[in-house]
């Protein structure tokens, strides 16, 4: 069995959204998504991989920059067209508040 490293590659949008994701995600009660225990370890190094690269989630504007990038990545409703919304930065609000992740 082959045990070399994977690289998945994000841009810093999408980082930044499963970042935060990943940290809601981890405080809650993660036994009732997440049957398989051996899948804690992979959860836990990503989100701990995407902390030390993202240092905007300790920025004070950390909720502007993660609706901003949350924007950004969703699906243009102009399907006419074929653009991608992460492209053209272009999307629909959420609506979502978020708080800042860190203090």
């Amino acid at each position: 069995m082959d045990h070399a490293p994977i690289t998945i590659e994000l841009t810093r949008d999408e980082a930044l959204v499963l970042s935060d994701w990943l940290e809601r995600v981890q405080m809650t009660n993660l036994s009732r998504l997440v049957e398989d225990e051996a899948v804690w370890a992979p959860i836990h190094r990503l989100a701990g991989t995407l902390d030390t690269a993202l240092p905007e989630i300790f920025a004070a504007d950390y909720a502007e920059r993660l609706a901003a990038a949350r924007l950004r990545l969703l699906p243009s409703d102009d399907t006419d067209t074929g653009t991608d919304s992460a492209a053209t930065g272009e999307g629909a609000a959420t609506g979502e508040q978020d708080a800042p992740k860190r203090p």
